[in-house]
């Protein structure tokens, strides 16, 4: 199932690229108007009771299995609910009443960084070299930046809503790591509709424990536009164009969906809020950014290698080289680089080169679930 036929096959991944990226950076924009009449546990549970639905449905349509089978698809799912669904939106909305989205959105976007992180930390063959090491701390360096800290300012709103949105964000990124020794070979549209389901349900107890209400939720026109929008757009059609740009392109390009979704939802906050950050947040995103391209170097250099080679092949063509052969119909066999083995879910193996006896600068994740606050992050591992 294609969303976006009528688009010229060599403007399909850019075309998906920017839409994720307005749909999952403007959600957190979203969430901030949505705060001021929803509790924010609740908030996050209710709209991902629906999306998960919807999201199951769409998986019994296009998957052959709609269900988990097996101790280990359990875990997948219960690790990816309550650490990359509960425990990071449901922080991440906590973090947003202090903070604006936008700032939220910044700060969020240290996951995929986050995540190589503790794969070195817990998955001994995935240890980050000093490079990689380097390309954290400007990841870390970023996120002062944003945040600005000063004497003045400890205990302050921006010090605590951006202390609880790194949390969220450190809880994204544990999920991550967590699934990735687990073998699954669950469709990732069933993964993700459980996972949201099952999150649903943990950010419904919590917020029974926090004390939120139904009874405190104000039916405004701006609450039910917001909530539709998250469910919706930044939910479920998000979704859809996040499957389709994850099997077109794979998941170090839609990694990269996290680090313009800050620029978007600055754009969107100006535009909707008029609510502007300072130039420090926007250094500070950009040093995260450069922190992430850092460390997935190499994955990046192979992304862009990817797109110049057709044009490398037309020019062998044309000088009258032999072109590889083709047995499929078509494609050449050197084109099928997105091969899917489970159903679903696109082979991701990682394929960086070790050169220092054990340690790596960059990993690519094996299980690739994105919720972004948008969603992935993702497990990347989002918003």
């Amino acid at each position: 199932m294609k969303i976006l036929d009528s688009v010229p096959s060599e403007y399909r991944q850019s075309v998906l690229f920017s839409m994720l990226a307005l749909c999952w950076g403007s959600s957190f924009v979203a969430i901030e108007v949505g705060l001021e009449h929803v509790p924010p546990i609740l908030f996050a549970g209710l709209r991902y009771a629906l999306a998960g639905a919807i999201v199951l449905g769409y998986a019994a349509v296009v998957t052959d299995r709609v269900r988990p089978v097996g101790r280990a698809e359990w875990l997948v799912v219960t690790i990816a609910g309550v650490f990359v669904i509960a425990l990071y939106h449901g922080l991440l909305y906590i973090g947003e009443l202090y903070v604006s989205g936008a700032v939220a959105a910044t700060v969020v976007s240290t996951a995929p960084i986050l995540t190589v992180a503790f794969a070195g930390a817990v998955l001994p063959n995935e240890r980050l070299g000093p490079v990689g090491i380097a390309g954290f701390v400007l990841g870390l360096l970023g996120v002062i930046l944003v945040v600005q800290p000063s004497p003045a300012a400890l205990g302050g709103d921006t010090i605590v809503g951006a202390a609880i949105v790194f949390a969220s964000a450190v809880a994204f990124a544990l999920g991550g790591v967590l699934v990735r020794p687990i073998e699954s070979e669950l469709p990732i549209e069933t993964l993700q509709a459980w996972a949201m389901l099952l999150g649903a349900g943990v950010l419904f107890g919590w917020a029974a424990l926090r004390g939120e209400s139904v009874a405190a939720i104000e039916l405004t026109t701006t609450a039910l536009l917001s909530y539709a929008y998250l469910t919706f757009v930044s939910g479920v059609f998000a979704f859809l164009l996040y499957f389709e740009l994850l099997e077109e392109s794979g998941p170090t390009q839609v990694n990269l969906v996290g680090y313009a979704e800050p620029a978007v939802a600055i754009g969107v906050s100006w535009l909707v809020l008029d609510s502007l950050v300072d130039s420090l947040t926007i250094v500070g995103l950009l040093t995260i950014l450069a922190g992430f391209l850092i460390i997935k170097r190499r994955a990046i250099r192979s992304l862009v290698r990817s797109k110049l080679e057709p044009t490398v092949v037309e020019r062998r063509s044309t000088a009258g080289r032999q072109v590889d052969a083709q047995t499929d119909g078509g494609t050449p066999l050197e084109a099928d680089t997105g091969a899917r083995t489970d159903g679903g879910t696109p082979l991701e193996t990682d394929v960086d080169t070790r050169t220092d006896g054990g340690t790596t600068d960059e990993t690519v994740s094996t299980a690739d679930v994105r919720v972004s606050a948008g969603e992935p992050p993702s497990i990347e591992t989002r918003e």
